[in-house]
């Protein structure tokens, strides 16, 4: 981090600087030759799913079938570097709690269970036995609702149903998980408005599309293997119009690393026909002035007898709610609408003339949509836009909401959830002979609130990095430490780890990509993409060592030596033959998983039934409802905007996957040996007195008594939108009240933060 550099850089996403980045991974985690045979196996068939994002795989797969960021997951997972109990001889707790979240996953895999020892503040080597044994009794003296079980998005649809079993025999439904961090808003918003909880479109709409609309998804960064469909898109002159705060390399320009012509002549794809870097919580402002643009359009063509602008048949068969959405848009000023979107009249009219003209059109969004005080109301609001011109429920059109972790979805659907009314509780008592819990349980939020209340004694983390994804991180983790149990199952070291409760252990699991082999030889395991498709996947390489055991396994250890003996439940079975755990969940969701374990390694996976894409709504109207939103502010609590205050987003870097560093390089905005720093605007960083590669100092505008700050940022200049400013996710966290989420997702408000910016010392010296 001390070689700083900052300067723009101007290559198409993809092409060598992707090549290089990739070879430049392989070889730092000493793995150049067999991970590059390795990642010919990715997201192919006989092979195993990407470890990194839920990007779905065709099922006629490119030779090359990875990106960049899906390539460093890999050898991220598969270094050959080791974290041993040698290794925690030598650090203590409190000197790691130093290091950065970097140098901490850079050490490499975990190889034995362990449990905290206070009096040296290390954590030293425990037999799987004991570690299990131990938890049990810990777990069997608490009153099940303050225990918490969390999971990260990866763990596989078997361990899944089997973690959200154990929680429910044990009596709760507090399974929170890292949705409740992203997506929630798409599962609230979209369930009501059209029935289903997820998105609409599966991978071949994109062959027969005519218009892509993108809201607030960095595509180059966080799915780069979704650039190869828009790029077939272009080529075919599908328009693509984008709406985005800043300007993201991966939106404007795809060289492709797979084409030996492109790479040769350097040749690039341009992405985004229209590029509008809308203000941060201005995109319900936004989809207003297209609708409204829309309907004054439709208005025209009747009046003067040519056909329709809106679906009007759709409209009157399909849809609940029309007129009052209509006059909600007319009642809407333009003027009003420019200065909330940041956008003008004629831009979004622009928009709206595309859009128009098109017949099948994919609406494509992220956390951008999703991450604000009104997320659920800005998803509902892109489905009102869709509506109007029948885009959900035939070719080549839909809903597409870009999920992050590669099963976040479909831990959802086999039961991973707090909401009881989305899981089959009566099915799960036929089936174990129990009664489940009916009462509502803890989602992430609500789970941080617990545990500075003190109600939540005990946390299970599967995988993940909780402490650090989290907003509020330094009152957590000062809550944190109060808690009695915490358990984490994981790959590699990471902050959680480290900030403990008073009994504390860390479990060591197989990686998706390692052999699983179990009493009737090596398991595939299962996971559902972004478009609800479901696929196997298949462990290729040799565990990281003999001390690590699979998710499943680890799962039913801690849960027979927490439950009463079930005859109904075979914990044993199931570890042995995972296709049995596949049986249990078919008989749990016996038309979602219809033939499940015949149809695991279906050439582009088995789709998920979903009534939307028939046109059948499962709303309380019956139809798809247009929802009226509360009003044009995404965010309308925050703080009175004042001049000294930004609203703050959140970002991922390219070099990074969620909460995982892979090093300091985000290549795309040009910021090369650090993550401290500060995306502004040039008219903002003159009009408070700044300049460029200036040190400044960030602090949380908010109405309670707690400060939140970030220290020793550096102000680079950026395109972004007047009045916003970024930095990077997780190291912002802490800027994030733990109130300021989504009133109806509880989702935190990561992409509208209210932040004050003050000068911190002298000028630095340039490099």
């Amino acid at each position: 981090m001390s070689d700083v550099e900052i300067e723009p850089y101007d290559d198409p996403a993809g092409g060598w600087g992707s090549a290089r980045s990739l070879v430049e991974i392989l070889s730092r985690e000493q793995i150049p030759i067999s991970g590059a045979a390795l990642l010919l196996k990715q997201n192919k068939p006989g092979g195993f799913m990407c470890v990194s994002c839920a990007w779905p795989k065709p099922a006629k797969p490119a030779t090359f079938e990875y990106c960049e960021n899906g390539a460093k997951a890999t050898a991220w997972e598969q270094t050959r570097k080791r974290v041993g109990p040698d290794f925690f001889a030598k650090h203590t707790v409190a000197e790691l709690l130093t290091w950065t979240d970097f140098d901490l996953e850079a050490q490499g895999r975990l190889t034995h269970p362990l449990r905290y020892d206070p009096t040296s503040d290390r954590y030293a080597p425990i037999s799987w036995e004991d570690a299990f044994a131990e938890i049990g009794r810990e777990l069997c003296g608490f009153d099940p609702k303050s225990v918490v079980y969390y999971s990260s998005g990866r763990a596989s649809l078997e361990t899944s149903y089997m973690y959200g079993l154990f929680a429910r025999l044990y009596g709760n439904n507090n399974l929170p998980d890292s949705s409740n961090m992203c997506h929630e808003p798409t599962s609230t918003g979209l369930k009501a408005s059209i029935g289903v909880p997820v998105g609409t479109t599966v991978l071949e709409d994109f062959e027969s599309t005519d218009c892509i609309l993108f809201f607030g998804q960095n595509v180059g960064s966080n799915a780069p293997r979704m650039l190869h469909p828009l790029q077939d898109a272009r080529r075919r002159k599908v328009p693509i119009i984008t709406f985005n705060p800043l300007r993201e390399r991966g939106l404007e320009r795809f060289t492709d690393p797979q084409s030996p012509v492109e790479m040769l002549t350097k040749s690039s794809t341009r992405i985004s026909t229209q590029y509008h870097q809308v203000k941060a919580g201005g995109d319900i402002a936004a989809i207003t002035g297209m609708c409204k643009a829309l309907l004054a359009t439709d208005r025209e063509t009747q009046a003067e007898g040519r056909p329709r602008v809106l679906d009007a048949v759709f409209i009157a068969e399909h849809t609940y709610g029309f007129e009052d959405f209509v006059g909600f848009c007319d009642r809407q000023d333009w003027a009003v609408l420019e200065k909330r979107s940041g956008l003008t009249r004629e831009a979004l009219e622009a928009a709206a003339a595309v859009y128009g003209r098109a017949e099948r059109v994919i609406g494509i969004y992220g956390m951008g949509l999703t991450q604000h005080r009104k997320g659920t109301e800005t998803v509902q609001m892109l489905v009102n836009l869709m509506l109007l011109r029948g885009n959900i429920g035939k070719p080549g059109a839909g809903l597409c909401p870009v999920r992050g972790h590669s099963n976040v979805q479909g831990q959802r659907t086999v039961g991973i959830a707090e909401k009881p009314e989305l899981v089959p509780l009566d099915r799960l008592a036929d089936l174990y002979g129990f009664e489940p819990p009916r009462d509502k349980g803890l989602n992430t939020v609500e789970a941080c609130e617990g545990i500075i209340a003190g109600s939540v004694k005990a946390f299970i983390g599967l995988g993940g990095n909780f402490v650090r994804a989290i907003p509020d991180t330094e009152r957590m983790e000062e809550a944190w430490r109060s808690m009695r149990l915490t358990v984490q199952v994981s790959t590699k070291l990471n902050r959680s780890h480290l900030v403990n409760g008073a009994v504390a252990y860390i479990l060591p699991c197989l990686g998706r990509i390692e052999i699983d082999e179990q009493a009737t030889g090596p398991q595939a395991v299962s996971m559902e993409d972004s478009t609800s498709c479901f696929h196997g996947s298949v462990g290729v390489t040799k565990p990281v060592s003999d001390h690590v055991r699979s998710e499943p396994w680890i799962v039913a250890g801690i849960a027979k030596a927490t439950l009463p003996p079930n005859p109904k439940v075979d914990w044993d079975a199931w570890v042995g033959d995972y296709a049995k755990v596949r049986d249990a969940i078919e008989a749990t969701y016996p038309i979602v998983f219809k033939d499940f374990n015949a149809r695991l390694f279906e050439p582009g996976g088995t789709h998920k039934p979903l009534a939307a894409r028939e046109r059948r709504w499962d709303t309380e109207t019956g139809k798809a409802n247009f929802v009226v939103p509360q009003g044009l502010d995404e965010d309308p609590d925050m703080p009175a905007r004042h001049a000294d205050v930004l609203d703050l987003i959140t970002l991922r870097s390219n070099d990074q996957f969620n909460t995982t560093v892979y090093g300091y390089h985000d290549r795309f905005r040009g910021v090369k040996g650090t993550r401290q720093v500060l995306f502004m605007n040039e008219v903002d960083i003159a009009r408070l007195d700044l300049a460029d590669g200036d040190t400044v100092d960030v602090v949380t505008e908010s109405n309670d008594q707690y400060v939140r700050a970030v220290k020793g940022l550096r102000v680079v200049k950026y395109s972004i939108p007047e009045g916003n400013c970024g930095g990077y996710y997780p190291e912002m966290n802490v800027l994030i009240p733990l109130s300021h989420h989504d009133k109806q997702a509880k989702t935190p408000a990561a992409k509208a933060i209210p932040v004050r910016i003050a000068k911190a010392g002298p000028r630095p010296m340039p490099n």
